[in-house]
């Protein structure tokens, strides 16, 4: 019996939210996250096709301070991780 292999296809023009630095504007490809993460990011307005303005990190780098839609969210970068963005 053979098993099948995955690869983990090569997508050119991303990256994560977590690789941003502030100043900058980004468009949400895909978010990663499962089960209750996922929904706690999609309340936040971390829906696919939004903008995000990082506004700026903290001294230490975690958490990061963005703009979606109206309103500031403060994120972990363990989470900004999970969030996959193209600049605008």
């Amino acid at each position: 019996m053979r098993r099948a292999r995955y690869r983990k296809q090569k997508r050119e023009g991303f990256k994560r939210l977590s690789d941003i630095s502030s100043g900058e504007s980004v468009k949400i490809l895909r978010v990663n996250a499962r089960d209750k993460l996922l929904y706690k990011l999609l309340d936040m307005g971390f829906i696919d096709g939004t903008v995000i303005n990082v506004i700026r990190e903290a001294p230490l780098f975690d958490p990061m301070e963005l703009r979606v839609q109206n309103y500031l969210v403060s994120l972990r970068k363990s989470e900004a991780q999970l969030i996959e963005v193209e600049r605008v």
